[in-house]
């Protein structure tokens, strides 16, 4: 199973930073072990270059804006979108063929997603499609975490809820929610798991909003692994007391997407959305609060978890139960996708650093 120390998947799409981050100032991100520097063009498209000069290694996030070119701030060589360098200022030609890589990259909703591996396969649509993240049907919110933890154990984390039980039962978990009864659909690439709790007392973060304030409420949560770099929670409530004809479902989803900072650390973007209650400020203000409070308790337990591993050695070894097998099916995934993607290849071209 993946864990730790497995290397990273560069062949698929991660998400490089909130749309609202990238403008017209040089933006340092460190991903997949890269450093990448971001910014605008004038037409507001976004950038992403390997970020060193290929002059003397110089940051180029620690250089300047040029219109839509970036001038290196040591000796002043100056790349286009392209990563190409167009201007060497020490000389009247500037040499041929000389640059940093250029990320492809594509921006959907409020997020900016980057292609780290071969340029020749970033495919757009190969982009998990989340129309909720931009639909007018839908209320968000949104947020950060540096979370000092493996982005393996984070999706683990996201894949077996019934931690909801005892890490969060201060927060938005309940007792009744490890004990439920669940289904699991493992497919390639794609695994969940349902869970039903039914019926239920809601915690305050979902019973407020939706006024199901009794103990019949029906609370079926799908946690969902649809790339490496993206997991979808999602969650319907209704309130079991009344008839059938009469219940109002209230639908909300969770975008937890995890980018790699290093094998260790992970850029943690989360999309929170609802149906109900779109208009109403104060709503989404408390579920923000409720929500972001429930999961940094996620952040400081995955660090100490993190922190254990490190100091446990390579004889640490774990066990897992019945209920992991999503968990296990996910980490599985992981680790043949890493193993793959550094399988030799007979006739495989090198990469090189250049323009692109």
């Amino acid at each position: 199973m993946a864990d730790r120390s497995t290397p990273f998947i560069f062949s698929e799409w991660y998400v490089a930073a909130f749309g609202a981050e990238v403008g017209r100032s040089l933006l340092k991100r460190r991903i997949l072990g890269r450093n990448i520097v971001m910014f605008r063009t004038r037409g507001g498209i976004p950038v992403a270059l390997d970020d060193r000069c290929a002059h003397r290694s110089f940051p180029l996030s620690a250089g300047k804006l040029d219109g839509d070119t970036l001038v290196c701030g040591y000796h002043g060589f100056r790349y286009d979108t392209r990563g190409d360098c167009i201007e060497v200022p020490s000389q009247v030609k500037c040499p041929q063929g000389i640059g940093v890589r250029n990320f492809a990259t594509a921006e959907r909703g409020p997020l900016i997603w980057i292609w780290m591996g071969d340029p020749q396969c970033a495919d757009e649509a190969r982009i998990p499609h989340q129309p909720w993240l931009s639909a007018a049907d839908w209320t968000r919110s949104q947020g950060y975490f540096a979370l000092s933890a493996s982005y393996v154990t984070l999706h683990e984390n996201l894949m077996d809820l019934t931690h909801l039980s005892y890490l969060h039962a201060g927060s938005f978990g309940t007792l009744d929610y490890a004990r439920s009864p669940y289904e699991t659909k493992l497919q390639d690439g794609h695994f969940t798991l349902t869970r039903r709790v039914v019926p239920t007392r809601l915690p305050p973060v979902w019973a407020q909003p939706t006024g199901i304030l009794n103990e019949q409420a029906a609370r079926i949560t799908t946690s969902e692994f649809l790339s490496p770099g993206l997991h979808l929670v999602s969650a319907v409530f209704y309130d079991t007391a009344l008839p059938a004809q009469q219940r109002r479902e209230f639908r909300i989803k969770t975008a937890h997407i995890p980018t790699p900072e290093s094998q260790t650390s992970t850029h943690y973007f989360i999309v929170h959305g609802r149906d109900f209650a779109l208009d109403q400020t104060d709503v989404t203000r408390f579920m923000h609060e409720q929500l972001f409070g429930a999961f940094q308790e996620d952040v400081v337990a995955l660090a100490a978890l993190e922190q254990v591993l490190a100091d446990a050695g390579p004889d640490a070894y774990e066990i897992s139960v019945t209920s992991d097998a999503a968990a296990v099916a996910m980490r599985r995934y992981l680790k043949r996708r890493s193993d793959e993607e550094r399988a030799p290849t007979r006739g495989a071209a090198v990469e090189t650093v250049g323009a692109t």
